[in-house]
């Protein structure tokens, strides 16, 4: 899954184990010793970089197979731009898919503060803080821009939250955020 409570109030985890620290996070500070809860949010990656070096072969090889019909005349030559264009574009669409993929979400509730940062492919961070008493979490279910589109209220802004993630996740997320969002209110 895409998501991992990294602490909780009730110091429970699911999940089982603990998963390896996302790039993008490796070299952010510490996190403070105030935090009661933090969720890290990261696009699922159904190709691994493996998986990427096999595709591109055997890509390369079914389409290579028509050209031994054409070996030795001049239409090969007219072919391979074309076929040699298709694999480049075909190299540099998932190679830019990994690259944004590299987006991290990350949700902390400290006593009094409630902040989202938002690690972004190409290197810059997005933040927003308010305080969880008044925060507002909504979920559209069907007018967002995906369903069970996530939003939070607060600090007079309106963020989305883990837009790239399935929608059982995101429903998931939101029962967790609701529920972790009233036990930080009660006390």
């Amino acid at each position: 899954m895409p998501h991992d409570w990294i602490s909780r109030p009730d110091s429970s985890r699911r999940g089982g184990g603990p998963r390896p620290m996302p790039p993008a996070l490796r070299h952010a500070p510490p996190p403070d010793a105030e935090i009661l809860a933090e969720l890290h949010l990261w696009p699922y990656r159904s190709l691994p970089k493996r998986g990427f070096v096999t595709f591109i072969g055997i890509t390369l090889g079914l389409v290579s197979l028509p050209l031994l019909a054409v070996l030795g005349s001049p239409v090969l030559w007219a072919l391979l731009p074309f076929i040699g264009g298709a694999i480049g574009a075909i190299w540099w669409a998932l190679m830019r898919s990994y690259r944004d993929g590299t987006v991290i979400e990350v949700l902390q509730l400290s006593p009094g503060k409630l902040r989202l940062t938002r690690y972004n492919p190409r290197g810059t961070k997005q933040y927003w803080e308010a305080d969880p008493y008044w925060v507002r979490l909504s979920v559209d279910p069907e007018s967002g821009p995906v369903p069970h589109y996530l939003t939070l209220h607060g600090g007079g802004r309106e963020v989305e939250i883990g837009a790239f993630l399935p929608e059982e996740e995101r429903i998931e997320i939101a029962e967790e955020l609701q529920a972790l969002l009233v036990q930080s209110r009660d006390g």
